[in-house]
């Protein structure tokens, strides 16, 4: 049993490393997928779906305005009805596509792969150290295993 629960706990942490490595090896491939999402949410912005909630959501928390600016939001046909969505805007209700100075300046997209970046160490940190204490757990179940396995043969 105990070596059953050795091998989950290695298969486990190789699991966790390959997906540590790759997420660093591949860093480049997730700002380009996140680039590419993101701007196909904006061109398809509506307000109302779970995509257009998301991107609210994220030039909310970060006070930022479409991709590389708020000129981005234009693309949309939201913009054609309504102007700039409310989520661009410092005060969300009283924004209007007139009021330029309302309207947050920055692009998301610098913002969250800068984000990404500076806490990419972090990230890595708590991964390692997750991987560690199971590497940790890992050894001393195989040394109970063989502790159980050698007084077992003398009680006999």
């Amino acid at each position: 049993m105990l070596k059953l629960y050795a091998m989950f706990l290695s298969l486990v942490f190789l699991a966790e490393l390959i997906a540590g490595i790759s997420g660093f090896v591949f860093r480049h491939e997730i700002k380009d997928t996140f680039l590419r999402t993101y701007t196909e949410a904006i061109q398809y912005y509506d307000g109302n779906d779970e995509r257009s909630r998301a991107v609210d959501d994220v030039q909310k928390s970060l006070s930022c305005c479409g991709i590389q600016s708020y000129t981005n939001c234009t693309m949309s046909a939201y913009f054609q009805e309504h102007g700039i969505p409310p989520s661009c805007c410092s005060n969300m209700s009283d924004c209007k596509p007139s009021d330029m100075p309302k309207v947050y300046q920055r692009g998301c997209y610098d913002l969250v792969t800068d984000l990404m970046e500076t806490n990419m160490g972090i990230i890595a940190g708590v991964a390692f150290g997750i991987a560690f204490s199971q590497l940790i757990g890992m050894l001393l179940a195989c040394c109970l295993s063989r502790f159980i396995t050698a007084n077992q043969y003398k009680m006999v």
